[in-house]
């Protein structure tokens, strides 16, 4: 990493972006402001982090990169002095600054015994404008990004005014907002039984806070880790989030009596640095922290040094909260570190219970292209119009998830003020709040998770809590809609591509443990037909871990139509602190339920290539519209679940399967699909997937082409300036790899060229926006050619000018070709009224320069091309609307241009996963995965199986009494559900008793009434005559 030239640029970055706010004691105005948030990250090439194996002092630390420096003949180099409360302490971590000769340097340092990893400094910068919405004209003000184009998508998209989530319309019915988040969540409740959140450490990680604001009472440290020599918030996130934790007057917080550890993380000037994260967290470990809120977040999960000391921090039983992100509502969006096993990760929804628009959505993207992502947020709670602490005094309305999150960390610091502290496990909360969240109806699991945050009942769990484990999901029902989408959406059938669910295993047992068993019992008579294999983590550790599921149906079920069930048990074995002493185990249950069909016909089924798609983290890949600069790293996935859903969603309604290829071609057999998606890849191709292509279009496999600019000249006007080194940082491919495409295409004379195009034009009575696209450069004389009036994009930007993205634009234009169609074995004709026996019996291509139109929240989708171009690839038949606009030109040069090179210096071959490390070339293939599956053992279905979910019952206030005192015995829980482990039994005396005491007390109160009746019946009218008698006397 270090010296070479790797871009991972780390952006932990404050989620208030386009936050809505309205100052002052009352938040009924009507003027509100929108916080306009603009970020650029960076690596500071000249800085390195060594992570050590250990906790040394700082003479140890510098004796051990000096000696390790000194053996390679490194002298010019210095470490970084780091003044902050934390410099006199032990730690794990080292910042040195390299002058020279860097590749050595680095190789000497990893290979010293004491160090861990050598990872370089990342720097972050933010700019926040307040815009005034009731005066902004623009139509960039308001979610431009997804009414136009895709201008800004993800600066715009997030936050505005308070009361806006799904369903926006431009006319509303006024409701009224509670005036206390604390009211609505019943916080008073446990207030009146005097849990309060006293004796819990809180910290903020965040802007800082006055020392003499008015609304808190228990800040008990203020720290400062950026070197400004100030502790009070400038910007007035922090206060605003620690009041929602901890405020005690006026917009009150959830647990007032907490004690508040402030840690101010960014400058005034919204600069933070990886290094200052890591000294921090440090602190908070060795300060006993219990919980810790993290209002901020970024897409970088590859940020090691990060990523591991948040695992630290959960492994030294901090409960972690942090907010998901507020790049909604596309899919793929969840930051880090909401994105990770230990972290609560919390969404964000309305006052009406819906989803707020900005709220980021699963799935995680770590484990793409080979597996499936796992399911987050982990919860939901209200983030959208909360009153909080505002800067100077008084109250503020803000919106995001990062006021989401404080909510859940104020609620965690209140219950756990009020359960025995045995419970305070990172595990422990996490399972209180996910299985008594309520699920919200309507929104799927990647967008709200188990549920909206139910305080009341996750406290009364917590006081009756149990170590165990569990599963999230609790159960995997491949038919239930909405909540399992996108699985209920597409059935299983015979020969597909597996379908892979992503289990999170929470271990409530201990820090550590494994996965000793996991069996599969299909359920008779139909459960036999289905396939499961799987895989794990090694160690669970710190409490949480992974198990994969792959289901495919075998060939006994390729007729099959119906329903299959099964489930599959997983026993989990924790482990003492050590390591070594095994403590207890437990056995879960995983119910399964699947809808299997008959094998769908060739033409309906459909491959996509995810195996060739690159983003960051990683390397700098570009965006595919080159007028994003506000958020320039392509970081989505590129995958059918996430920004692509809407396009998944348009094939499944025409009646297509389409399945995810995560391997190389080579492992595919290609001959069961109709057509192959190659859509805006980015890595190289290997020469026996290219052979095999071409065998496989030969015999009848059609391939569709969606791809994007790429300039070599360009790319070095897409770049980041690093002020610290004042060097350029060059993207590793443009919006594709069209060189390597290229290559792909040449077996069929096709090849695309190196200018970026833009514009808006008219294709088939459809108005299509071409956001920095290719062109068509060579083309067979017998293809078909459709041309569009375009904007050179490519040359405006390279001679200093803006891109237009306006359709008016008085720019002069070029007939450009974008689409092609092609049969490859001869002649293009339409063949729709032939005969199957006349249909050629190669496949068909289709090629179109841009692929921007496709992916979710394009403001002109081109779905319809899309299907016009199967039609045409499956069935021969050219569309009328292309037909039409069909260029008679045949000129294969039709416009002047090269073709685009691959530029020098490039480091695709550090994150590629087809060239050698080294960049010597390809590397060899990859054998093709094999995972034996599970052995069956069939069981008779249990009428329990019809039920896959039980819900938690929430618990009614009123039944909760005060507060268990620490070393108390909890009481047993009553409540069994999927995923848990059931609760303790009773005996069968037990229960004998307990019936003979209520027919006991039944028979009392009867006999009591009797013997009333009777005594009135009998006494009461001569008690009545003597009463009248003596009042006439």
């Amino acid at each position: 990493m270090g010296s070479t030239h790797c871009i991972k640029f780390f952006t932990l970055y404050l989620l208030l972006k386009n936050i809505t706010c309205t100052q002052g004691n009352s938040c009924n105005g009507t003027a509100s402001e929108r916080i306009e948030y603009e970020y650029t990250t960076d690596i500071v090439r000249s800085e390195y982090i060594i992570t050590f194996t250990g906790y040394y002092m700082k003479a140890s630390r510098e004796n051990y990169v000096s000696a390790a420096l000194k053996n390679a003949g490194i002298k010019n180099w210095t470490m970084v002095t780091r003044e902050n409360r934390a410099k006199d302490l032990p730690s794990d971590f080292e910042v040195i600054t390299l002058n020279d000769n860097h590749k050595a340097a680095l190789d000497a340092l990893r290979d010293h015994p004491a160090v861990r990893r050598v990872t370089a400094q990342r720097q972050v910068q933010r700019t926040i404008k307040y815009i005034n919405e009731d005066d902004c004209q623009s139509p960039e003000c308001l979610y431009a990004g997804w009414r136009q184009f895709r201008r800004r998508s993800r600066v715009l998209n997030s936050l505005r005014k308070p009361h806006e989530n799904d369903g926006y319309s431009s006319r509303k019915l006024l409701r009224t907002v509670p005036r206390q988040i604390t009211s609505v969540l019943k916080a008073d409740v446990l207030w009146s039984l005097g849990v309060t959140g006293e004796g819990i450490k809180v910290a903020v990680f965040d802007t800082g806070l006055s020392r003499n604001h008015p609304h808190f009472g228990h800040i008990r440290e203020r720290t400062d880790w950026t070197g400004e020599k100030t502790l009070d918030d400038a910007l007035g996130h922090g206060t605003f989030v620690a009041g929602v934790i901890a405020s005690k007057a006026d917009c009150l917080g959830f647990a007032p009596d907490a004690e508040l550890h402030i840690f101010r993380v960014f400058t005034d000037n919204q600069v933070s640095y990886t290094s200052w994260f890591l000294d921090a967290f440090n602190y908070a470990i060795m300060k006993k922290i219990d919980v810790l809120n993290l209002s901020i977040g970024g897409p970088d999960f590859m940020d090691h040094p990060f990523v591991d000391k948040v695992w630290e921090l959960t492994a030294n039983k901090v409960i972690m909260v942090s907010a998901i992100g507020n790049d909604g509502p596309l899919y793929g969006t969840l930051n880090n570190p909401a994105d990770q096993m230990d972290v609560i990760g919390v969404g964000g929804i309305g006052f009406d219970d819906r989803i707020a628009k900005f709220s980021s959505r699963g799935m995680t993207t770590w484990e793409l292209p080979h597996g499936y992502g796992r399911m987050k947020p982990d919860i939901v709670t209200y983030g959208s119009g909360v009153r909080g602490s505002s800067l100077n005094g008084g109250c503020r309305s803000l919106s995001g998830t990062s006021v989401a999150s404080p909510v859940v960390a104020g609620a965690i610091a209140l219950l756990a003020s009020g359960v025995p502290r045995q419970n305070l496990t990172p595990a422990a909360v996490k399972q209180a709040l996910c299985i008594t969240a309520r699920r919200l109806q309507g929104p799927n699991m990647f967008e709200q998770g188990h549920g909206k945050l139910d305080l009341i009942s996750a406290y009364q769990f917590l006081r009756e809590y149990e170590p165990q484990a569990s599963l999230s999901p609790p159960y995997i029902d491949l038919t239930e809609c909405q909540y399992m989408w996108p699985y209920c959406t597409q059935p299983l059938y015979y020969s597909g591509q597996p379908t892979i669910a992503n289990i999170t295993i929470i271990n409530g047992l201990g820090v550590a443990g494994n996965v000793k068993h996991v069996t599969w019992h299909p359920h008779l008579p139909n459960g036999l037909i289905l396939s499961v294999s799987m895989e794990h983590i090694d160690i669970i550790w710190p409490y949480s871990g992974w198990l994969a599921l792959r289901f495919s149906v075998l060939e006994s079920g390729a007729d099959f139509d119906g329903i299959v069930e099964g489930h599959i048990n997983v026993t989990v074995e924790s482990f003492d602190v050590s390591f070594r002493q095994k403590t207890r185990n437990m056995t879960l249950m995983l119910p399964i339920r699947a809808r299997v069909i008959p094998v769908p016909l060739r033409s309906r089924r459909l491959l996509w290539d995810q195996f060739h798609s690159l983003r960051y983290p990683g390397g700098y890949f570009p965006r595919d519209d080159l007028r994003a600069k506000h958020d320039p790293l392509d970081w989505h996935a590129d995958h059918i679940h996430t920004n692509f859903r809407d396009m998944y969603l348009r094939l499944r309604e025409h009646g297509y399967y389409v399945e995810v290829m995560g391997s190389p071609l080579t492992c595919i057999n290609t001959s069961l699909y109709g057509a192959l998606l190659l859509v805006d890849p980015e890595d190289e191709y290997f020469p026996e997937e290219m052979a095999a292509l071409k065998k496989a279009v030969d015999s009848g496999l059609s391939l569709i082409v969606f791809a994007d600019w790429y300039n070599a000249s360009l790319l070095r006007h897409v770049k980041f300036y690093d002020e610290n080194t004042r060097q350029w940082w060059i993207p590793e491919t443009g919006g594709a790899n069209i060189p390597a495409l290229n290559d792909l295409l040449s077996i069929f004379q096709v090849a695309l060229g190196d200018r970026v195009f833009e514009g808006t034009f008219t294709l088939g009575g459809h108005t299509m926006y071409y956001a920095s696209g290719t062109h068509i450069h060579s083309f067979p004389e017998h293809g078909v050619l459709v041309n569009a009036q375009l904007v050179d994009q490519g040359q405006q930007i390279m001679s200093g000018g803006k891109p237009s993205g306006n359709a008016k634009s008085n720019l002069p234009t070029v007939d450009v070709p974008i689409l092609g169609l092609l049969q490859t074995d001869g002649e293009t004709k339409d063949y729709s009224n032939d005969t199957m026996d006349k249909l050629p019996k190669a496949g068909r291509l289709v090629v179109y320069g841009d692929s921007s139109c496709l992916e979710s929240g394009a403001g002109r989708p081109c779905h319809w091309l899309l299907l016009a171009a199967l039609q045409y690839a499956l069935g021969g038949h050219v569309p009328t609307s292309l037909k039409e606009a069909a260029s008679k030109h045949r000129d294969v040069h039709i416009i002047p241009s090269e073709l685009p090179q691959r530029a020098e210096g490039g480091r695709l071959h550090a994150y590629s996963r087809v060239l050698a490390a080294d960049g010597s070339g390809p590397r060899p293939i990859p054998e093709c995965e094999d995972i034996s599956p599970l052995v069956a053992s069939p069981v008779q279905a249990p009428p329990a199986a019809r039920t896959l979910a039980p819900r938690h019952h929430p618990t009614d206030p009123r039944s909760i009494g005060a507060p268990e005192t620490e070393g108390t015995e909890p009481a047993p829980r009553a409540w069994r559900g999927a995923g848990v482990a059931p609760a303790k039994q009773r005996s069968d005396s037990e229960e004998h008793s307990s019936y003979s005491n209520r027919a006991l007390m039944f028979i009392a109160i009867s006999a009591i009434i009797y013997c009333t009746v009777i005594f009135w019946k009998r006494y009461g009218r001569k008690m009545k005559r003597r009463k009248l008698i003596s009042l006439a006397t």
